[in-house]
């Protein structure tokens, strides 16, 4: 049976993204067989590539690759400009016409003032989908807080759920809310590439971290439109507010003889 082409094979992507969020999305992208050409700020480039490990051998001493790029920006191809330059914005606008998806993770409306916004670009463009990722939007109370991954996890309550009981709040030592967010804006990109298939319309997607964390809660939303304010999440450790027994609990590990 022949191998089959990866099913993004084909489209071409802008990552216009840092950190993690943004990256993560153009990474599956690109996983899945899209070609994916990530647009660093120069001269620094992607700051990720600041964090992590870097290599230990002496001839690649100054190299600007790290772990943590690797693992977020693999499998893509990469370009530095400097989009505050003129110069560098009508390079990214003579890409428009030949990408199919622009992914960007700006602080809301920053890439707007480079006139790099969706109206601008769809104009060049009308196929183009365009998905920005944020803490918590592009317009609303929140959406002109710059923001991470933690920052998400409190506004959305899941913080508070974090932790022993007798004890504040913890923070979890992964990027789950980025990540996912990352995951998120990636299945939104293929439905808007199918909707487009349909019809050959474009769009601009938003995807924000508060938005994927408050998804996360299992029970505590409707508990507390049932509830109100005399509702609130408690912190149980390992623990499960709701399955009994469900958690980590010490125990005398048994080893049986008999061959399986």
């Amino acid at each position: 049976m022949s191998a089959k082409l990866p099913m993004l094979t084909g489209y071409r992507v802008l990552d216009v993204g840092q950190f993690v969020a943004g990256p993560t999305c153009t990474r599956i992208m690109a996983e899945l067989g899209a070609e994916v050409i990530k647009l660093e700020l120069a001269p620094f480039g992607d700051r990720g590539r600041a964090s992590g490990d870097k290599p230990r051998d002496p001839r690649v001493k100054n190299s600007s690759q790290s772990t943590y790029f690797f693992q977020h920006n693999h499998s893509k191809k990469s370009l530095a400009l400097d989009i505050k330059q003129q110069r560098g914005r009508d390079l990214v606008r003579s890409l428009i016409p030949k990408i199919d998806v622009l992914v960007e993770n700006f602080a809301p409306g920053a890439i707007a003032r480079m006139g790099l916004g969706y109206d601008e670009l769809k104009a060049i463009n009308p196929r183009l989908i365009m998905c920005s990722i944020s803490l918590a939007g592009q317009s609303g109370p929140l959406s002109q807080k710059p923001g991470f991954d933690y920052m998400g996890a409190a506004y959305s309550g899941i913080t508070s759920t974090i932790g022993e009981a007798d004890r504040g709040p913890a923070q979890i030592a992964t990027a789950i809310g980025d990540s996912s967010t990352g995951v998120t804006a990636a299945m939104a990109v293929g439905f808007a590439l199918l909707h487009r298939e349909r019809t050959g319309e474009g769009q601009y997607i938003e995807c924000s971290l508060l938005d994927t964390y408050f998804h996360m809660h299992e029970v505590n939303v409707p508990k507390s439109s049932l509830r109100g304010a005399s509702f609130a999440p408690r912190r149980m450790g390992s623990l499960h507010p709701d399955a009994v027994p469900r958690g980590y609990f010490a125990a005398r590990a048994k080893i049986s003889s008999r061959s399986w």
